[in-house]
């Protein structure tokens, strides 16, 4: 019997990031609903009961509007794509200048699946990163960044947990206009929008405030004693490993460039930016009590999650019909790309089960 554990934050992470990468290498519906599925059951599965795992929710129904906005642009700006029409609308010319570009006019079935694929792709993705916010704890994930990378790291947590905290601030305030004889009804739960913002809104300024002076008499903020030639060998350093990087990476993705600038120059740049990070890391100066540790349950959750994208990259590479198919005749499948969706259902076995607040009494009975 496996105890309950929290795991890493950045395992969650890892398996978020692979699963965005997997959904950014195809536009198959049915590819993009089984992650969909895959992202969900994990979710469901192996979230905890804290306030920043309510927050998947809204996630998914961001996702929902980005697909009916994508579709509503497709609609206006209509491309023209000869096809089955669906719907006739009054085309609006435009002036010399904007050619290419037209106003309303046919909406043809094509058009209407096209939107419906990259829509589908980009809901994807931002229910990727609303999964590591609901698994992931932001402040052990704070806690686990590198010296060098704590403000940048602070900065992060902050603003990923925004939406959590919105989520907890929004049902702790329903629950208590509920209990004050509120309105019920839902015209008048519309009406009620107003008188449910403000208290949230007030909340989230209270927690931030908090948050801030909690952070401050922790000492966030305050630099390290370092002379200023060592501040600006750091910063030299730093910025000539991302000048490198960025070379490198430019030279990788053109065939064209010189070989000497691809491989060479990447690794050449992580060298540089590397050693500019550890020696930027000392004038940072903490204490870590109890630090996460890394098991067999975090690398199997992170090892599904980059399996998962190198597998989506490696259909999309050699199976691109299946990976990006056309509006015209249906999607279709392959072993493949299954296999590279549904490896990321791993951490539904492999994750130990979550600290809640019903785990704890058991525990303690």
């Amino acid at each position: 019997m496996r105890l309950p554990r929290d795991l890493h934050p950045v395992a969650w992470w890892a398996w978020a990031v692979g699963l965005a990468v997997a959904a950014s290498c195809t536009t198959n519906p049915i590819l993009l609903g089984v992650l969909l599925g895959v992202i969900t059951l994990v979710v469901l599965t192996c979230r905890s009961d804290q306030p920043w795992a309510r927050s998947f929710r809204l996630y998914v129904w961001l996702g929902v509007v980005v697909v009916l906005v994508r579709i509503l642009f497709r609609l206006l700006l209509g491309g023209d794509v000869p096809g089955h029409v669906l719907l006739t609308l009054p085309s609006i010319p435009l002036p010399d200048w904007a050619a290419g570009i037209s106003l309303l006019g046919p909406f043809t079935r094509e058009e209407l699946l096209a939107a419906t694929y990259e829509g589908l792709r980009l809901a994807t993705l931002l229910v990727a990163v609303g999964a590591a916010n609901a698994l992931a704890n932001p402040k052990r994930l704070m806690k686990s960044l590198p010296p060098a990378l704590y403000e940048i790291g602070t900065a992060m947590t902050v603003a990923i947990s925004v939406v959590p905290q919105l989520a907890d601030s929004a049902r702790r305030v329903r629950a208590a206009q509920q209990l004050r004889g509120g309105p019920q009804g839902r015209l008048r739960r519309i009406r009620g929008v107003r008188r449910l913002l403000v208290p949230i809104l007030e909340d989230s300024f209270d927690r931030s405030l908090a948050l801030a002076a909690g952070m401050d008499a922790r000492g966030y903020g305050r630099s390290g004693e370092l002379t200023t030639p060592q501040r600006r060998i750091t910063g030299a350093l730093i910025i000539a490993g991302l000048v490198g990087v960025c070379v490198g990476v430019y030279a990788f993705l053109d065939s064209t460039a010189p070989r000497v600038l691809a491989l060479p120059m990447l690794g050449l740049g992580l060298l540089v930016a590397l050693g500019g990070f550890a020696t930027a890391g000392r004038r940072v100066q903490r204490t870590r009590y109890r630090p996460d540790r890394w098991q067999l349950p975090e690398l199997v959750v992170a090892a599904s999650g980059v399996a998962s994208g190198a597998g989506m990259w490696a259909t999309q590479r050699w199976e691109p019909l299946v990976a990006h198919p056309s509006v015209v005749v249906r999607p279709g499948l392959s072993l493949l790309a299954l296999a590279a969706v549904l490896v990321a259902v791993a951490p539904v076995w492999a994750a130990p089960p979550p600290v809640t607040a019903q785990r704890r009494e058991e525990a303690m009975a």
